[in-house]
């Protein structure tokens, strides 16, 4: 039995482990405001008309009178719809017309009650197994990425573990890691989880959301008998407080996703990407991996890490990424939403000929480029509602994946997850890696 400090310990790091992923879920509001499509699974035909139904309620009561603005449009993009109107009984339906394209179309209303404003969005989806992507392949992709595969391999991965024996259970050990990837003399850090019993084991491999922080390691998966090594990409220790890595991202790293992105051979992914499959050499190389099968798992920067990793590495035997951010960027120059970070949202600051680089970067980092190469079993699980990584966005990654898929939606998610979303990721990994 794991002792009430340990068990405390495990509580403690997942907390902070679905801090890391994504945003929490929203708080309770004085006033709600509550806005759904009218079909349940929130999904229609490309023609199809929608309708929102839109409640203010206060006290679980509908207000009367109350004042509501709102827009409707595509996602991301200007509304085609803005209007105000009130409400007599707290509640209405607003024609939301139609798409004329495979898409995403939202409505978000807003209003104001004793001087604080409330709001709240939905967003209808219309034929979305049929968004294809808008990002180009460059036709050296594949050999772009296995020569820089190739070269990375050549530097020793020169491995350094340090037992953290205050995090250790008493089934488990835990390790501060860190490997030399990328260039000589540069770190990547993570936190390994090994059950100690032993035997051959299973292993995941846990990428990073967006942002710089602590790891604790998933000792919980590795109670149940799956290695875990979850990694930091900043080429830093892990296990340092959490104000240092606030300097950090208020420092030198701040928006550290546009790094070099005019130099597609310097910009700050191509450390990650590679540092990725150096994660998974390490793994490999433990006496304790059964050598068969191996999972990649994470959420927003993570969930795209989650299917960069499965196409560039073949030892990669299933992948589960939640709302996967970095995906068919390009949307945006051909009118319609891309992937976070939002490269190219602002068309006049990207699309001017002395920062045609910053297109042929992305062309070969854009997850949709590597989900094209993805052909084991993959789960997913994301929110029509996502504000952060567009479901326009991710569904152009999903579908031109050629692995089995299994799709988790929950519709009413915006860029947090539900309790229920991480459990099946949970379970499925799991699943896979024990069949």
């Amino acid at each position: 039995m794991i002792p009430i400090s340990k068990k405390l310990l495990l509580l403690c790091q997942t907390l902070m482990y679905l801090q890391g992923i994504a945003q929490p879920p929203p708080p309770e509001r004085w006033v709600k405001v509550i806005v759904a499509p009218d079909r349940p699974d929130w999904t229609y035909k490309v023609g199809d008309k929608v309708k929102f139904n839109v409640q203010v309620l206060k006290s679980h009561v509908p207000m009367k009178d109350v004042l509501i603005r709102y827009e409707i449009g595509p996602e991301k993009m200007d509304p085609t719809i803005k209007q105000e109107v009130v409400l007599k009984a707290g509640e209405t339906t607003l024609d939301g017309g139609t798409m004329k394209a495979p898409g995403f179309l939202r409505c978000t209303v807003w209003t104001t009650y004793e001087g604080k404003e409330y709001s709240a969005w939905t967003t209808a989806g219309f034929s979305p197994e049929q968004i294809q992507p808008t990002v180009t392949l460059p036709a050296n992709f594949e050999q772009y990425w296995n020569q820089a595969k190739a070269e990375n391999a050549r530097i020793p991965m020169d491995p350094k573990m340090t037992l953290i024996s205050e995090r250790s259970t008493e089934n488990v050990n835990v390790y501060h890691v860190s490997l030399q990837n990328w260039r000589s003399g540069a770190r990547l850090y993570g936190i390994l989880c090994v059950p100690k019993k032993e035997g051959k084991y299973p292993a995941v491999l846990k990428v990073p959301g967006a942002g710089i922080r602590p790891y604790y390691g998933d000792v919980g998966l590795a109670e149940q008998g799956i290695i875990t090594f979850e990694i930091g990409i900043h080429g830093i220790s892990v296990i340092m407080p959490q104000p240092n890595y606030d300097d950090l991202l208020s420092g030198w790293n701040n928006h550290y996703w546009t790094n070099n992105i005019h130099d597609k051979d310097n910009y700050f992914y191509k450390r990650v990407y590679l540092g990725c499959v150096r994660a998974n050499d390490f793994i490999a190389s433990l006496p304790q991996f059964d050598g068969r099968n191996l999972g990649v798992m994470g959420s927003s920067q993570g969930g795209a890490l989650s299917i960069v990793t499965a196409a560039l590495d073949p030892r990669v035997t299933c992948t589960a990424p939640i709302h996967p951010a970095m995906s068919d960027m390009t949307g945006y120059l051909h009118g319609r939403a891309g992937g976070w970070p939002h490269y190219l949202a602002d068309q006049s600051k990207w699309t001017r000929p002395s920062h045609k680089d910053v297109l042929e970067t992305v062309q070969y980092y854009d997850v949709v480029n590597f989900a094209r190469f993805v052909k084991v079993p993959t789960f997913s699980s994301f929110g029509f509602n996502d504000n952060v990584c567009p479901p326009t966005s991710i569904y152009a990654a999903l579908n031109v994946i050629r692995g089995e898929k299994t799709l988790m939606l929950a519709r009413e998610s915006a860029h947090w997850v539900f309790p229920e979303q991480q459990e099946a990721q949970n379970r499925w990994i799991i699943n896979q890696l024990k069949k």
